[in-house]
């Protein structure tokens, strides 16, 4: 039998705990189950159905060349796994061309870390838009133990503490949504990435703001909800109030563009990099992609939420 492919070891100190291990034993025999062979013959598996990872799309230069950099890491820790690229909207491929392109089964994995519009309602469509495709769409990113790992990552990159100290806080800045489960995605990323921190304060704010009134149609007036809040400036003000004078903005975004750039601007001290090609958040796409196929299968929700690459 072929010897398991070598991965890096996970952040977190100490033996695995139970959802770890059912993780790890998830991963090793999936790929094992592939190989095995009966009355002496290997059995020929079906082509795996394809990744295509879901980006909203930027006009910033950077962000094409970062989304491809992490989908190169995808493919490296699963090989032979055919993963394809489609853009909400703003960049090419656009996601409708994409889905034009393949055949079979695919799983949208969206590059977007809460339950906004974008993952509830435009990606649906988008494969209903595909009839001759079989398939589903997968969770977003966050809130997830992995996210958290890439975002501190990241922090411990552009120079902030390991470590808590009593003037330190951390402002978790993500594009926003008015969808109420994409803000409680949010606060429980923050709360994941505090824990990470071994406790120290982190705040979600947002980057989005309400469209001009002559953007919405007078029949909605009625309907228009509140504006995101807090803003990262409104963060940053909060927390230099309660006492913390080295307050750091954590990015969560995939790749460069107008959000990222926004809030990065409005630290008043540490900022980090979108999160890119993490070796986390890669790990993360492909946990959501494996979670989507075992919930296709019919699977239980215990193994379903056990599901993931090995780390």
């Amino acid at each position: 039998m072929t010897a398991p492919i070598p991965h890096p070891p996970s952040a977190f100190p100490g033996p695995l705990g139970a959802g770890d291990l059912a993780a790890e034993i998830s991963a090793q025999l999936g790929t094992r189950l592939g190989r095995v062979r009966l009355h002496g013959f290997r059995r020929p598996a079906p082509p795996p159905p394809t990744l295509v990872a879901v980006a909203h799309g930027s006009r910033d230069p950077r962000a094409l060349p970062t989304v491809r950099a992490l989908l190169d890491r995808v493919r490296a820790l699963r090989p032979g796994l055919p993963v394809r690229l489609g853009h909400i909207e703003l960049n090419r491929p656009l996601l409708a061309d994409t889905l034009a392109e393949l055949d079979g089964a695919a799983v949208l994995v969206p590059l977007l870390f809460g339950r906004g519009h974008h993952v509830t309602h435009d990606l649906p469509a988008a494969l209903t838009g595909a009839p001759h495709l079989t398939g589903g769409v997968a969770e977003p990113l966050g809130p997830h133990t992995l996210l958290a790992e890439a975002l501190h990552g990241r922090l411990l990159e552009a120079g902030f503490p390991d470590g808590r100290g009593p003037r330190s806080a951390v402002v978790l800045a993500a594009a926003g949504s008015r969808a109420p489960r994409s803000a409680q995605d949010t606060e429980r990323t923050a709360q994941l990435l505090s824990a990470r921190l071994g406790g120290t304060p982190v705040l979600p704010a947002y980057a989005s703001a309400l469209p001009s009134p002559a953007a919405t149609p007078a029949r909605d007036a009625s309907r228009r909800p509140s504006p995101i809040a807090p803003t990262v400036p409104d963060a940053v003000r909060e927390l230099t109030a309660r006492g913390h004078d080295r307050i750091a903005v954590a990015s969560c975004f995939t790749a460069p563009g107008r959000f990222a750039t926004q809030c990065a601007a409005a630290a008043p001290g540490t900022a980090s990099a979108p999160l890119g090609d993490h070796p986390a958040l890669a790990r993360l796409v492909l946990h959501r992609y494996d979670q989507a196929l075992l919930a296709r299968t019919g699977s239980g929700p215990e193994r379903t939420k056990a599901a993931t690459v090995a780390v």
